[in-house]
């Protein structure tokens, strides 16, 4: 699908929005409703594995919103490519279905939100609280993210994350707030083993 620009306006930075969705309907109702959406917007979709990694890398999403329903490619799978690319894009889920279960599943996995297809009206605010969310990664080099996910892991200090200014940059004063912090943006999983590692830190 080639690159389409949405209510495009040149004194605010459009949000880079890559859809990674096989069905072309549904592709086309989210498209509709981000341009009636207060946010500028460039979009491009994708719908294989192979399309969707060339264009984390190409097109350097903001966002990635991802069908949860891929006939060839999961949205967990995607996640994870996504993750290891590019962990500050912000990644939500698209579900034609009430989501159950899935909503709490995919957040501990690393997704931001899971937003119902037939009930898009919350979706640019979600997109909005995504970005606002995983900004402060930005602030970061590669090389501090890999540090941040080693000192949510347990394998670095706090002397170690206050030499390289994680700290200060992610506005957090504590090994624990670190922890919290990776684990809001996906960087490690939220399970028991993370819990005991913040009530011991």
């Amino acid at each position: 699908m080639p690159l389409v620009r949405i209510v495009p306006n040149p004194r605010n930075k459009a949000v880079r929005v890559l859809l990674l969705d096989d069905n072309r309907a549904d592709a086309d109702l989210i498209a509709r409703e981000l341009e009636r959406s207060e946010i500028d917007v460039v979009l491009e979709r994708v719908d294989s594995e192979a399309s969707f990694t060339a264009a984390v890398d190409t097109f350097a999403p903001d966002v990635v919103l991802s069908d949860h329903a891929l006939a060839q490619f999961n949205p967990h799978a995607a996640l994870e490519t996504l993750r290891a690319i590019s962990p500050a894009t912000a990644f939500i889920i698209m579900t034609g279905a009430h989501p159950g279960s899935m909503t709490s599943v995919s957040i501990r996995a690393g997704a931001d939100d899971v937003i119902v297809k037939t009930h898009l009206g919350g979706l640019a605010a979600s997109i909005s609280h995504a970005l606002d969310m995983r900004r402060p990664l930005g602030k970061l080099s590669s090389r501090q993210v890999e540090v941040l996910k080693l000192v949510a892991e347990g394998y670095r200090t706090r002397d170690i994350a206050n030499r390289l200014a994680l700290m200060k940059r992610l506005h957090v004063d504590s090994v624990v707030g670190l922890v919290r912090f990776a684990i809001r943006v996906g960087l490690i999983p939220l399970d028991p083993v993370s819990s005991e590692r913040m009530s011991s830190a």
